[in-house]
């Protein structure tokens, strides 16, 4: 069997993204054959033994899981936390085996996020150049000025990264508060939350309303379900059609 790189191992595996993988292998977290990894070493599955945080990581079995789940407020988006709070691990612990979140949605935001134990996906929409949007209901407090409403849609300089454009559009508003409407294709850490604090807006609730074509219709709070066979096909870019 060909060698990998000892994150894409990880998602290969099923347990964690590769970036959350190369966190975890830079804080000396892995070892491979009892001795610390480094990011970029190779590994060959079946014969190397690679560990991650004393657990033994190994292959999942062939099929795959491709879940949707609807997060309350309230779960960090982990398998596990050190500080014993919530996390989206239990929302779905009775998938049947486990599988981990694609991408990132806060402990104070809710709404749609994926999890699968097929790295290659979680690859694909985790990728700065994946074509499928995120689309998000933002209510923040008081009224938007069009100034600000039309600074949104300029890209921050976040990290020192440059984000690409974002669609922003005003839903509703009164006295206390508006309703904007975010679409974006990438997903800075708590990127929305920060460009909305650099135009001085308050958010009070951020809920993730669509990936692509997928909503959340029929999945209620704290629920999830598998995924269509379309719908997977869409996520690879496998059909031009819409997932139904």
């Amino acid at each position: 069997m060909e060698s990998v790189r000892l994150q894409k191992y990880f998602t290969d595996c099923g347990v964690l993204s590769r970036r959350a993988a190369e966190a975890e292998i830079a804080a000396g977290r892995v070892t491979v054959n009892g001795a610390v990894a480094t990011i970029g070493l190779r590994v060959t599955p079946g014969v190397d033994r690679v560990l991650w945080k004393g657990r033994e990581i190994a292959p999942t079995a062939d099929k795959k899981y491709y879940i949707l789940l609807n997060k309350p407020r309230g779960f960090v988006t982990t398998l596990s936390d050190e500080q014993g709070r919530r996390t989206v691990a239990d929302l779905v612990a009775d998938v049947g085996t486990r599988v981990y979140p694609v991408g990132r949605l806060d402990m104070d935001s809710d709404g749609l996020l994926l999890l699968t134990n097929d790295g290659a996906l979680a690859n694909r929409l985790t990728h700065p150049r994946h074509e499928i949007p995120k689309h998000y209901r933002v209510t923040v407090a008081g009224k938007v000025t069009d100034s600000a409403l039309d600074r949104l849609c300029r890209p921050f300089l976040l990290d020192g990264y440059q984000t690409l454009p974002v669609t922003v559009t005003r839903l509703s508003e009164d006295v206390r508060s508006t309703a904007l409407s975010f679409s974006l294709y990438e997903g800075r850490n708590r990127q929305i939350r920060r460009m909305c604090e650099e135009v001085g807006l308050r958010i009070t609730r951020l809920t993730r309303v669509a990936i692509g074509s997928l909503l959340l219709d029929g999945v209620a709070e704290g629920k999830w379900r598998h995924l269509t066979a379309a719908e997977v096909d869409y996520l690879f870019g496998r059909s031009d059609n819409d997932a139904e």
